[in-house]
C-alpha cells in the first residue's frame, strides 16, 4: 500500500524511461554491498519448500522470475535474489550493439495496468555483456534472451540466422538457459523467424551448436492457431526444452482499449493486464496440444498470486513478470510467492510441480 498509494503516484509523474534507468542504478548499487543486499532480503525475501522445483536440471527456489526487457544488460543480478525472485532473464541481447528506437519509447496506460514498449532491442551487444558476465558470480538461475540485431542487414534470412548464432555462441557459457526471441514486435523487418521455413533454418543451425543448456523459444501472443500448430510442428523436429509464453501485443485493433487512449502514447507493443488472457489461452493450448512435453514459462499480466496460479494450473512450470512489479512495487514478488503457497495448500498439493497443468488432469 505504501508503494501504490504514495510512491507510485510520484514515480508516474516522471518519464517512464528515466524511472527505469533510476531503478537499474539503484538495483546495481544495492547489489554491490552485502549490507544492502541483506537489508533488502529482510524486507522482501520469502522461501517455502513447496515452491522449490528442479526443471531441466536447474534448481529454482521459487517459480517467479524477472522477464526479459527490464535488466537488458545484466545490471541487477546481485540484488534480484534479495527481492525474492527465483530467477531472471537478461536481455534481449543481440550480436551487434543497438541504440534502440528513438525516444520517447516507453509509455504507461495506468487505467489498463499496461506499458507500451518501443525500445527496439536497446543493448550493448553480446561481446560487451559477455565480458560483464565473466566478472559476476551467479547466485540464482539466469536465462539469457537472444534476439536478432535490429538493423536492415539482418532482414536477409541467412544473415539473420548468423546473427542469432553469433549471440548464442557468445552468451551460452554464461547462461543457465537460453531463450531465442523470435517475436520482438519493435524490430526492423518484423518477426521474420515466426515464419516456419525461416524458423526451421534457425533451429537446424542451433541444433549443431553443442550445448547442455536448455533452449526456449519466446513466441508472439498474436499467432493464429494454424500458425501456432505450424510452429509446434517445426519445434518438434528439434532439440528444444520449451516456450516462453508470451511476448508483447502489437495489433491494437484486437484490444478492448478505446482508440482515443492510444492518442496519448506512441507505437509499440503492449504488456501487462491487457496481455493476460492471450497468454493464459496460449499456455493452455500448447500444454494440451503437446501433452505436457515442453516446459512452459508463463509471462503476461501477472499481478497477483491468483494470476500466477492460473498460469501454473494451465501448464506453466515457471513464471515471469515485469509490468506487475512496476504497478504493484517490489513487494509483489513476496506477495505472489506467499499466495501461491496458500493456493497449493488449499488444493492439497505438496509441491508446485504437482499443480502444473492440473486444470486438465
Amino acid at each position: 500500500m505504501i508503494y501504490t498509494k504514495l510512491i507510485q503516484p510520484v514515480l508516474f509523474k516522471i518519464d517512464p524511461e528515466q524511472i527505469h534507468d533510476l531503478a537499474l542504478l539503484l538495483g546495481k548499487t544495492f547489489g554491490k554491498f552485502s549490507l544492502t543486499r541483506q537489508l533488502t532480503k529482510t524486507c522482501f525475501y520469502y522461501k517455502n519448500k513447496k515452491l522449490t522445483q528442479t526443471i531441466a536440471g536447474i534448481k529454482f527456489v521459487n517459480p517467479v522470475g524477472l522477464a526479459a526487457g527490464f535488466d537488458k544488460e545484466a545490471e541487477m543480478m546481485q540484488i534480484l535474489p534479495s527481492l525474492g525472485f527465483g530467477f531472471e532473464e537478461i536481455g534481449s541481447i543481440t550480436a551487434k550493439p543497438c541504440r534502440g528506437n528513438p525516444k520517447p519509447r516507453l509509455w504507461r496506460l495506468p487505467k489498463y495496468k499496461s506499458i507500451v514498449v518501443n525500445y527496439g532491442l536497446k543493448n550493448q551487444g553480446c561481446k560487451i555483456i559477455a565480458e560483464k558476465l565473466k566478472k559476476k558470480k551467479l547466485v540464482f538461475p539466469v536465462g539469457i534472451n537472444i534476439a536478432k540485431t535490429n538493423c536492415p542487414e539482418t532482414v536477409n534470412p541467412e544473415a539473420g540466422v548468423n546473427d542469432y548464432i553469433e549471440s548464442f555462441l557468445t552468451m551460452e557459457p554464461y547462461a543457465d538457459y537460453l531463450t531465442i526471441n523470435i517475436s520482438c514486435p519493435n524490430a526492423y523487418g518484423g518477426q521474420l523467424f515466426s515464419d516456419p521455413k525461416y524458423l526451421e533454418k534457425l533451429l537446424s543451425k542451433i541444433d549443431r551448436v553443442k550445448t547442455k543448456n536448455p533452449v526456449f523459444i519466446k513466441i508472439s501472443p498474436e499467432l493464429s492457431l494454424k500458425q501456432l500448430d505450424e510452429l509446434l510442428s517445426i519445434c518438434g523436429k528439434h532439440t528444444l526444452t520449451g516456450f516462453v509464453v508470451s511476448n508483447l501485443i502489437k495489433d491494437r485493433s484486437k484490444l478492448t482499449i478505446p482508440p482515443q487512449e492510444f492518442a496519448k502514447v506512441g507505437i509499440g507493443g503492449l504488456s501487462g493486464k491487457i496481455l493476460q488472457k492471450h497468454s493464459d489461452e496460449l499456455i493452455s493450448y500448447i500444454y494440451q496440444k503437446t501433452k505436457g512435453k515442453y516446459v512452459i514459462i508463463g509471462s503476461g499480466g501477472i499481478f497477483t498470486a491468483k494470476d500466477a496460479y492460473e498460469k501454473i494450473i494451465r501448464g506453466a512450470s515457471l513464471l515471469q513478470l515485469l509490468t506487475g512489479m512496476i504497478y504493484e512495487g517490489p513487494a509483489v514478488i513476496k506477495k505472489i510467492n506467499k499466495g501461491l503457497v496458500e493456493l497449493l495448500k488449499k488444493d492439497g498439493f505438496e509441491n508446485i510441480a504437482e499443480a502444473v497443468g492440473s486444470k486438465y488432469k
